[in-house]
């Protein structure tokens, strides 16, 4: 930190060959160069900061490097405000988590909306104490205003285990009670927590880990609260507390175009416009079954489909779109039109399973009444064959697994072992410095999280029948452990997660074959744990940037990490209810459920054939396998190399994004992909390098004001015109136009949305294999 110097000091300075020194120490603020423990792409080794801020001119620009340590932070109000947040902002993301596309409706809502109710209760509320809690602290503080958000951020998404939940009722007919419910949300969330805790220390002290979602939050609380500081700059023009209302409600009025009046603009599949029946071209430039060569949307919910743009580094963003190209337009269409997988004769991307007449697999003619696989059945039915994209993200997934161990060992090493030994006091970051004057929490209340959590899953898998043994369990947790710690520090640095989803199938479905329920479960246990975790730890690193006691943050945590699980629950157990023709492909109002219908197939692939009977040697997707080895290989080729070119474009290169980076896909599409990279590319890039000062002040600020905008304008179109009359409103005047039905009359979108396959065989003929 700066020193100043005293009058005390002043008057007792020595001979004058003694002052320069002492001025150098009281006057001068320390620089020096910076020197991470690992090759860190987001840093210049050149630059030359200030010790009192952070290296990183993304955090500098969005984080205040000082602290108010007396300011109220764990009040009544944030607690009650908090709790309405941690109610309503799952219960609506659970909502849209069955509709595509399913645009999240993030904490920055919850952030933006509770500033002026924090505002009114500091107005209005009267400044006495009931039984000693005030009820009036004053000024609604910034700090206060993080807790409500983090509270609000704790359960936004939909919570993993629900769809377990989902696909028992869609795929296999099962209903269990809302105990069953709870404890697995519960348990999953909560193990995850305890992890995220544990790993602070690795993923959250040391300034390398920025975790770039963050920022955005960071930029918006001190727009809002007018907060001051050195990071953002000295450029004038446009104040950022009103640079943010003007694109707010730009976002929000745009929205009604691409949402409701002119929904073409969304899908904006223009090349397909002009032919319409040419499959070919349609595979190639479609948005909803092709691969998106038509490169544009002027949706800013589709862009943001895979995260905000904005706030990805450009050469993250580099590295997506190198994987995207590579796998999605040059090695899908080489796949697909040589007919591989007997690829041609089901379109070349969806998120659907197919037997061998095309049509879409049918669960239920391979079950025994147990839901186990029934051998005669099965083989007098059909194998079951995935789209080309689907199919070949299984295989980038296998890649990602063995990619990011090795990403860790040869590039983070060093950095895990310095910080398994470093305090928080010791970090070479002011925030660090500042956070460690508060209280931290004991390592043994994560340890009774856990504890809690692991017996209510042991009774969950005991008493109901889920075909899950408890090893299996205890097994899942220990892949989610491994993995923490080398994934959390890649999405802390790139704002890219590796899912370990497929390779808990794949353990768990050569383990237990022919048992969706327990590959469901094992599946859940072992990834969301540790996208929990993850979760969880994105909002200490929240915390720690402005400052909020960890102490208050833990219980706030917890608190609205039950309430928030409970509240999707009984929301999906509505939406079930009174929904028609919930999670059909064909559902009027979009609640088509494409996580679901994700979740269900991979069930069937993993849990009921099982991986035997898909990727061993001899079956039909044998040849992914080998992508474990593609993973295992690339990161030490790219890291011998850079050891004789270390200034070399391939520092910038991380082979964990190149294969994750696309995971999304399905149920996204380029449609999500193509946008949002060049849209990273004028921002991070171009107007980074050329307008430095402008991104620096109004960057962050531009991502808030546009995903808030889009994410009120959602809810308001919808209630307001599609839910009503069920969907009718308009249904021969507005709906029917032109500019709402041209991209649905190509064979992009197919029948029934489901894409066309290049091929059909003859007088009904099964294709594939002759026996399986």
């Amino acid at each position: 930190m700066p020193l100043s110097v005293t009058g005390e000091d002043a008057h007792s300075a020595g001979s004058i060959s003694e002052k320069p020194s002492r001025d150098e120490e009281k006057n001068i603020v320390e620089q020096h160069v910076v020197e991470p423990e690992f090759d860190d792409p987001n840093i210049d080794p050149d630059a030359i900061v200030l010790d009192d801020d952070s290296p990183y001119p993304e955090v500098r620009s969005a984080v205040a490097n000082t602290d108010d340590p007396d300011m109220p932070v764990n009040t009544l109000r944030a607690w009650v405000i908090g709790i309405i947040w941690a109610i309503i902002l799952p219960g609506m993301n659970q909502f849209f988590y069955f509709r595509y596309p399913g645009i999240t409706v993030t904490g920055i809502v919850a952030q933006l909306l509770a500033y002026p109710l924090g505002r009114l209760w500091a107005y209005a509320m009267p400044k006495v104490k009931v039984f000693g809690v005030s009820l009036n602290t004053g000024p609604f503080t910034v700090k206060e205003h993080v807790l409500v958000t983090i509270m609000a951020n704790v359960g936004y998404q939909s919570a993993y285990a629900t769809d377990i939940v989902a696909v028992q009722r869609v795929f296999y007919n099962q209903i269990y009670n809302f105990s069953y419910q709870w404890m697995i949300v519960m348990s999953t969330q909560l193990i995850g927590f305890s992890i995220g805790g544990i790993a602070r220390r690795f993923l959250v002290a040391p300034p390398s880990m920025i975790w770039p979602t963050n920022l955005v939050t960071c930029a918006l609380f001190n727009t809002l609260h007018s907060q001051q500081y050195a990071g953002i700059g000295n450029r004038g023009g446009l104040s950022r507390e009103w640079f943010f209302l003007y694109i707010f409600l730009g976002s929000f009025f745009w929205y009604f175009f691409p949402g409701y009046i002119f929904q073409a603009l969304s899908y904006f599949n223009w090349v397909c416009w002009i032919v319409p029946n040419n499959i070919v071209v349609n595979q190639l430039f479609g948005y909803y079954n092709g691969l998106g060569m038509s490169l544009i949307t002027f949706d800013w919910s589709q862009i943001t489909y895979i995260g905000s743009p904005l706030a990805t580094p450009w050469w993250a963003e580099a590295n997506v779109a190198f994987g995207f190209v590579l796998f999605f337009w040059v090695l899908t269409p080489i796949l697909y039109y040589t007919n591989t997988w007997y690829s041609k004769y089901m379109p070349i991307s969806t998120r659907t399973s197919y037997d061998n007449l095309g049509n879409e697999y049918d669960v239920m003619r391979i079950l025994t009444p147990e839901s186990t696989l029934d051998i005669q059945k099965y083989e007098q039915y059909s194998p079951l064959f995935l789209s080309t994209t689907f199919a070949l993200t299984y295989g980038l997934s296998f890649a990602s697994i063995t990619a990011t161990i090795m990403h860790t060992i040869l590039y983070f090493r060093k950095q895990i072992w310095v910080q398994s030994r470093r305090s928080l006091s010791e970090q070479p970051d002011v925030h660090a410095r500042l956070m460690s004057k508060y209280p931290q929490v004991p390592e043994w209340w994560y340890s009774i999280v856990f504890l809690v959590m692991f017996v209510f899953g042991v009774i969950c898998i005991e008493v109901w029948h889920t075909q899950m043994p408890v090893w299996a369990l205890v097994l899942a947790l220990i892949v989610a452990f491994v993995y923490t710690i080398p994934v959390g520090m890649i999405q802390a640095i790139t704002n890219q997660q590796v899912g370990l989803n497929v390779i808990t199938e794949l353990i768990i479905g050569y383990a237990l074959p022919g048992k969706p329920i327990a590959m469901m479960m094992f599946k859940t246990y072992g990834y969301i744990t540790m996208a929990q975790a993850l979760q969880f730890t994105s909002d200490f690193k929240l915390g720690h940037y402005m400052k909020i006691p960890p102490r208050a943050m833990f219980w706030a945590q917890i608190v609205a990490a039950v309430i928030a699980g409970t509240v999707q629950l009984g929301v999906q157990a509505w939406m079930f209810t009174n929904i028609k023709d919930m999670c059909s492909p064909t559902q009027p109002d979009r609640f088509i459920c494409p996580g679901t219908t994700v979740f269900g197939t991979a069930s069937i692939i993993w849990g009921v054939i099982g991986p035997q009977r898909q990727f061993s040697s001899g079956q039909i997707y044998y040849g992914l396998v080998f992508f474990f080895l593609a993973g295992a290989v690339t990161p030490v080729v790219t890291y011998l190399i850079s050891l004789r070119w270390p200034n070399s474009l391939l520092r910038y290169v991380n082979w964990p994004v190149i294969f994750t980076g696309t995971s999304y896909i399905p149920p996204a599409s380029a449609l999500n992909y193509v946008p949002w990279a060049i849209v990273g590319f004028i921002f991070n890039y171009v107007i980074r390098r050329r307008h430095f000062s402008w991104w620096t002040k109004y960057n962050y600020i531009l991502s808030a004001g546009l995903d808030s905008g889009v994410a009120v304008s959602i809810i308001v179109v919808y209630f307001a015109l599609q839910y009503p009359k069920n969907g009718n409103v308009g249904i021969n005047s507005i709906q029917a136009w032109w500019g709402n039905t041209v991209s649905l009359k190509t064979a992009d979108f197919g029948a029934e949305g489901g894409g066309t396959p290049l091929l059909v065989m003859p007088d009904g003929k099964p294709f594939g294999p002759s026996t399986w």
